[in-house]
């Protein structure tokens, strides 16, 4: 970045008369970089820490959204809010990109409408119009990704039989098996484990204003024959392998079908990690409140309070707009805060930088029970 700055600061010396006179660009540039440490500087935690909210994509506070309906928790104020930032973020394309300025994503699309419907938007209002023009244009809902097929079956809005064949049993594979969960990482596997639950239960949202959007899709849902399109040899093996699963799951015994969900549900009690949530992570404590409720656990119960608290800590709530954060990044923001001020401090050591290192040490994890250890037990953290 610094080598990028006096790149751009020492092009095209020569200055227009009509800017007025010549500028010492060397200088010019260190005042930007000093106003650019104090500020830094300035929004350090008294704790120590750096902590920026974490803006994601429309997908993340659709989600949010969805959730609240699937779990019947509405907060109509909060929605009205979120509805405001989806509509704000509406792309000139008609939907929502992953990035911005990118180009039209279909599943950011069909979530970011579902979520704007249950808020209370009108399908016959211009924005909503425009934005199931181009999901139509695009294949409509039932050409969007897995997950949101996942999604959209959890509220009944396409039959189960579009969603890929996910078995609760593989949790009882052996390790040699090719697929363990321990093999694959931790990230995915947060996710996965609870949502490993929810499929199989074929579990449905509660939706208690019973809203609908079929008319996202160019073909009616059950009619629907082209949920898996076949684009190469290795999609043709993964369905007819779907094809499989569907049919070996009918005879199943229910015991070892149970064995294995009370596996998978104790696999996610033991991570659930207080208010930071599963993993951390949104999607990972998104999956894992929505297993709760489908195993039957109480609102009152601590780790459904526990589930609702971490999740609504990522949401970031103003005066006409709120969004959700993907997670926190206090660990990623020091470490790049303090890149910074290495390179911009004339020193190079700041006691700023010193007082977030110290906040920062005592959380590295050097002896907890990492997944890696199941096969490397004597391999430290860290």
């Amino acid at each position: 970045m610094t080598i990028e700055l006096h790149r751009m600061a020492g092009a095209d010396a020569a200055v227009d008369a009509s800017y007025g006179p010549p500028v010492d660009r060397n200088h010019s540039l260190k005042s930007c970089v000093d106003s650019a440490l104090q500020a830094l500087l300035d929004d350090q935690e008294v704790a120590g820490y750096w902590c920026y909210e974490f803006e994601a994509d429309a997908t993340i506070p659709s989600e949010f959204v969805l959730m609240c309906h699937y779990m019947d928790d509405i907060d109509d104020a909060l929605e009205q809010k979120i509805g405001n930032y989806l509509r704000s973020k509406q792309a000139e394309h008609g939907g929502w990109s992953l990035f911005y300025g990118g180009g039209f994503n279909l599943s950011a699309s069909v979530k970011a409408y579902y979520a704007l419907k249950l808020t209370g938007d009108d399908p016959s209002e211009p924005h909503m119009v425009r934005v199931r023009e181009a999901i139509l244009s695009h294949g409509g809902a039932a050409s969007a990704n897995v997950f949101t097929h996942i999604t959209l079956a959890l509220f009944g809005q396409i039959p189960w039989r579009g969603v890929p064949f996910i078995p609760v049993e593989v949790m009882l594979l052996p390790k040699w098996f090719p697929f363990h969960i321990s093999k694959v990482s931790y990230w995915s596997r947060t996710v996965m484990v609870p949502l490993f639950v929810l499929t199989p239960l074929k579990s449905m949202a509660h939706n208690p204003r019973q809203v609908e959007i079929r008319e996202l899709f160019t073909i009616h849902p059950e009619e629907e024959t082209n949920y898996f399109p076949i684009r190469s040899g290795l999609n043709r093996l993964f369905f007819w392998l779907y094809q499989a699963g569907r049919l070996l799951e009918k005879v199943v015994p229910k015991f070892i079908r149970e064995k294995a969900l009370r596996k998978r549900e104790a696999w996610v009690m033991e991570r659930l990690n207080g208010l930071d949530g599963l993993s951390a992570i949104f999607a990972a404590m998104v999956n894992a409140r929505e297993m709760l409720r489908a195993r039957g656990y109480a609102d009152d119960h601590p780790y459904m309070v526990q589930t609702r608290e971490a999740l609504r800590l990522l949401v970031v709530e103003r005066e006409d707009i709120a969004y959700c954060q993907p997670f926190t990044s206090p660990v990623w923001d020091i470490g790049l805060a303090c890149l910074a001020i290495h390179d911009a401090s004339e020193s190079g050591v700041e006691p700023e930088a010193v007082r977030a290192l110290d906040w920062l040490v005592p959380r590295q994890l050097l002896d907890a029970p990492g997944g890696w250890q199941q096969n490397r037990p004597r391999l430290c953290g860290g």
